[in-house]
């Protein structure tokens, strides 16, 4: 790749522990310590002190041979402290609870994720969890197998709120209380037909919680809870996929009810959440719906216009999008991407003359394409001047050549967002982006499925 910056290349471990905290009076002097392993796989530790929609740098350490030891600083407040090991900061961490009157020793695996060995706080929060995320797994298993035994039945809930009580009492006077008595679960005080169950689930969601509470905004915690309502509190039925985005959009609509008396700050970066989540998984209906009823009203307060100059970018290049226009001269007469027709996809295909890599690339899928003839490609020149581009995309005769002089900061690199060449853009034939093939061998693949 030819890149504006070099980049280092993220350590691909893919886990999220979410944890929390309140707010208390600093004691003492504390460390955060522990292992990673792979060993070879971490360098560096950063530590932030999070707060409802942002985040503060408190300390790093370097880690050697696996082993970190992070001392906090005696100004370092009790709260929900995020730990970065790796690139991108937004992928890769995990968040503890620092009560500010004990040392917390940990040991990371890229394989199993976080384990606490010395801290009252975290080992209560993840064994809590642990036990009444088996327990509530129990009486949905019972629903499943189409039990209807009401004894059984009963015993299940009476452990489960048995187990809440517990750690309730346990946990009394620690930061991990708020959270487990925020995260208190719908047990019904006899048996109920399942669709019941499901419904009252629902109905008592948000009973426990209260989003106004900075601790709790502060946290992974009330974010997680946000999100898994909107994704999965659905209907017991069979639903079509434009039935099911309805039902998350009425989902959407309950948390922005129950968020109306937060600041604008935390309700943005709850909408900017959900958005990223639908995003993610394709579900365009549902991020248009967010984006356009609650994101972009929210931008009008300045401390949200600079993310969401971010999000633009983003929707307006999703998968699901229609492509921006791409307009350009060709044999004397304009031409315009969203007027192209006759082919069942296009390829857009942002590259440089100078850029060895996409000299490697290009040509070779030139030829590859020749196979795919309806498949039609604009190429687009990021290019300080045409001398080289002339003479380079001479050579790719059945591509259309768009030039985009400014390079980086042509207009084209501004809207399609492009940081290195060469980018690939995969379109269907109503010029909607279906795809971001990252090389020249992605693009083929997916022309032959």
């Amino acid at each position: 790749m030819c890149t504006i910056f070099e980049r280092h290349k993220p350590i691909k471990i893919s886990f999220f522990v979410v944890v929390f905290l309140l707010t208390l009076s600093i004691q003492a002097q504390h460390s955060i310590f522990g292992t990673f392993s792979p060993a070879k796989d971490y360098k560096w530790l950063i530590a932030y002190r999070l707060q409802p929609g942002s985040q503060a740098y408190i300390a790093d350490t370097a880690v050697k041979d696996g082993e970190f030891t992070l001392q906090l600083p005696q100004s370092a407040r009790p709260g929900i402290y995020r730990l970065v090991y790796a690139v991108p900061q937004e992928e890769f961490y995990f968040d503890v609870i620092y009560s500010g009157k004990e040392d917390i020793r940990l040991a990371f695996n890229s394989e199993n994720g976080i384990s606490f060995l010395m801290s009252e706080e975290n080992i209560l929060f993840h064994s809590y969890f642990r036990d009444i995320n088996g327990l509530e797994g129990d009486i949905v298993q019972f629903y499943a197998e189409g039990n209807s035994d009401k004894i059984a039945f009963h015993d299940r809930t009476k452990k489960l709120e048995a187990r809440q009580n517990f750690y309730e009492e346990k946990s009394r006077g620690t930061l991990a209380n708020l959270f487990i008595k925020a995260n208190r679960p719908y047990i019904p005080s006899e048996y109920e037909p399942i669709q019941n169950y499901v419904d009252q689930r629902k109905n008592h969601y948000f009973t426990g919680l209260d989003l106004s509470n900075p601790l709790l905004q502060a946290s992974g915690f009330l974010m997680d809870k946000l999100t898994n309502y909107v994704f999965t509190a659905l209907p017991l039925k069979k639903m079509s996929e434009t039935e099911i985005e309805k039902a998350m959009q009425q989902n959407v609509l309950t948390v922005a009810k129950h968020l109306a008396e937060n600041d604008a700050a935390y309700k943005f970066e709850v909408f900017r959440t959900l958005w990223k989540k639908a995003i993610d998984d394709n579900l365009t209906n549902t991020s248009d719906f967010i984006y356009n009823t609650y994101l972009k009203p929210l931008s009008a307060d300045p401390k949200n216009q600079k993310t969401f100059a971010e999000i633009e970018i983003k929707n307006r290049l999703r998968i699901g999008a229609v492509a921006p226009e791409i307009i350009w001269t060709e044999n004397n007469s304009t031409k315009k991407l969203s007027t192209m027709s006759g082919a069942e996809h296009y390829l857009l295909i942002f590259w440089s003359s100078t850029c060895s890599h996409c000299l490697k690339e290009i040509p070779p899928l030139h030829k590859e394409l020749k196979n795919h003839p309806s498949t039609q490609v604009i190429a687009v020149g990021l290019e300080d001047d045409e001398t080289t581009w002339k003479s380079e995309s001479a050579k790719l005769p059945n591509f259309h050549h768009v030039l985009a002089l400014g390079r980086w900061e042509s207009e084209y690199a501004n809207i399609y967002d492009i940081h290195q060449t060469p980018t690939f853009y995969l379109l269907n034939k109503d010029k909607i982006i279906s795809a971001k093939p990252r090389n020249d061998r992605e693009v083929i693949e997916l022309l032959n499925k």
